[in-house]
Formats: C-alpha cells, sequence, structure tokens
C-alpha cells in the first residue's frame, strides 16, 4: 500500500538538526510548520514553536526532556488536530529528537492523522546515542504509517574520507529532495532506508555508492520496493536512465520488486536511492531487548521518561 498525503499538510521539526531541516522542508512543500526541542536556539524562527522548558536543569537527559514534554501534550494536540498529514522530521542523534520523536507521533496516530515520518541516526562512534536512538526509532516506526530512516553512518562507511559535518550536509539535502518529491512521488507503508552519495559526474557511480550505503544496513533480500531519484536526470541520456534500472531490478532479482524512478531537473549530478525494507536491519540491534515481542512488553505503552520534581528535603549528615 501506499503512503496517503492529504492537506493540509503539517511539519513537525524536532530537535537542532530536526527543526531546521523541517523549516526549509516548508518553504519546499508550501505547508505549516511547528518547531519543537527544548533549547531556545533551535527555535529561533518565525514558525510556530514549542519550548520544553527543563530549566533550571543546564544538560538535561534524553529522559527528562520526554518527561517534561508530556505537559506540552495538550497544546500539541490542539495545534495538530487541524491537519489531515504529519509530516515529523527528527533528529534521533541529538537528545530532544530522540526524546520528543515518540511522544508526537503517539499524539498524531491517537488523533487519527497520516503520520509520516523521518528519523535521523546518529554515527555509530556515537555510542552513548546508540541504544537511546534505536528504543525512540522503534517507537516512531510503531506510530508512523511511513518511516524513511536516514543513517550519516552508513554513509561514512561507504565514503571514509568524508568528514562528519560532510555526512550531513549530504544526507540532509537527500532527505529534502525526497520530501520536495511527495507531491509528484508516492512512497509505500513501510519501512524506507534513505541512501545517495557525493556529488558526481557520473550517475551510474553514484548509484552504486548509492547501492554500498544501502548494503550498510539492510541485506538485497528484504528490499520490497525501490525508489530511484536521478539528481540532473534531465542531462542523462535515456539509455543510461533505463540501464540503472534494469541493474536494480537485477541486483534485487526478484519478480516482487517494484523498481520506479524519478527524474529530477537539478545542477548537481547524483542519485538517491529510497528502499522498502521488509525484516531486520542494523538498527534494530541498537536495542538489545527490541528483539522481544510488544505482547511480550509489560510497559510499551508509555516510554520511558523522567519527572522534574521539587522536592524541599532536609539534608542528612
Amino acid at each position: 500500500m501506499e503512503f496517503d498525503m492529504q492537506e493540509p499538510v503539517l511539519i513537525v521539526g524536532l530537535g537542532g538538526a530536526g527543526c531546521r531541516l523541517a523549516q526549509k522542508a516548508k518553504s519546499k512543500l508550501g505547508s505549516d510548520c511547528i518547531l519543537i526541542s527544548h533549547d531556545p536556539k533551535d527555535l529561533n524562527s518565525d514558525c510556530t514553536k514549542i519550548l520544553v522548558n527543563t530549566s533550571p536543569v543546564l544538560n538535561p537527559s534524553s529522559y527528562l526532556i520526554r518527561g517534561v514534554s508530556i505537559g506540552a501534550v495538550d497544546s500539541l494536540r490542539e495545534k495538530i488536530s487541524a491537519y489531515s498529514t504529519i509530516i515529523i522530521v527528527a533528529n534521533l542523534a541529538g537528545k530532544s529528537g530522540a526524546a520528543l520523536a515518540p511522544i508526537v507521533s503517539q499524539v498524531g496516530k491517537e488523533l487519527g492523522k497520516n503520520v509520516l515520518s523521518f528519523g535521523i541516526m546518529p554515527f555509530k562512534f556515537e555510542r552513548d546515542r546508540i541504544f537511546f536512538s534505536g528504543v525512540s526509532l522503534k517507537r516512531l516506526k510503531t506510530n508512523s504509517d511511513c518511516t524513511v530512516i536516514v543513517d550519516n553512518d552508513a554513509l561514512l562507511d561507504s565514503n571514509p574520507d568524508l568528514t562528519p559535518d560532510a555526512c550531513n550536509i549530504i544526507t540532509n539535502s537527500a532527505l529534502l529532495e525526497v520530501i520536495s518529491c511527495l507531491k509528484s512521488s508516492s512512497l509505500p507503508k513501510e519501512t524506507n532506508i534513505l541512501s545517495t552519495s557525493k556529488d558526481v559526474d557520473d550517475v551510474q557511480i553514484s548509484l552504486r555508492d548509492s547501492l554500498k550505503m544501502l548494503y550498510e544496513d539492510a541485506p538485497p533480500g528484504s528490499v520490497k520496493s525501490a525508489m530511484l531519484y536521478v539528481m540532473g536526470g534531465n542531462r542523462v541520456s535515456v539509455g543510461t536512465l533505463n540501464s540503472m534500472v534494469n541493474t536494480i531490478s537485477g541486483i534485487f532479482n526478484d519478480d516482487s520488486t517494484r523498481v520506479s524512478l524519478s527524474v529530477v531537473a537539478s545542477e548537481n549530478s547524483k542519485v538517491i536511492l529510497l528502499t522498502s525494507v521488509d525484516g531486520e536491519t542494523r538498527f534494530d540491534k541498537y536495542d538489545p531487548l527490541g528483539i522481544i515481542p510488544q505482547r511480550d512488553t509489560l510497559d510499551w505503552d508509555d516510554p520511558d521518561c523522567s519527572i522534574k520534581l521539587d522536592l524541599d528535603l532536609a539534608q542528612l549528615e
């Protein structure tokens, strides 16, 4: 089944990177936007915003941010009730994004909205963020009709010469291109992995690098469909485009795997590959307890959080 995007559309940016991307995506889709974060610097915009105030704690944990955000759920529910489609852009590598993604997506699901989520995963050397991002992603997928996973680490693995900042720029650009194409192309109602490459002169080389990035996250046998965005494809010959589609079809080697092509006019040349997958990905291993079925999990309904309590307790000597 395809994801059904209906207007009016609201883009919700969570965390630093999520807020910045949401503002750019707003102009591409011509939609409304809400920014949510615990850091006031992320909310420096004319968009509607919700500050999760964790003061006086200077360096709050993700659990505390999530606990405080529960107090803003009624306000959030009121703000998104008028929209049909909710697009969540969450930086799961950051505190706010990983803390808020399960809460916001759950509100959208409870209101019966069409929820499309984009989750940006951390680099593997950010070991302190791996577990929490994995748990947040699992909940985000459960609450969303369609989820697109952006894995900066896979791009870095396939291009070890890149800096982390360069990886962020490349994948963020690819994410925005996918969002800008939502009105002209469809997404399957499944988990999707976004893979891409550096800007190159040869789009076939870009396709090879995109596939290499995909293999870092999921085995080829798990791919159920593939959407091939060819940036600068208006300058590519029809024969080359046909060869690229045949290459993808041959690699996945499954008659049930659907391969679609979207040619996008652009000054830069590269391929963005959006593949829907079924089965285990590397992200399932981020949470060691993720193998436990939800039916056997006692505390699944409410995500883990900390509650800020100001107790006037006498110090015991």
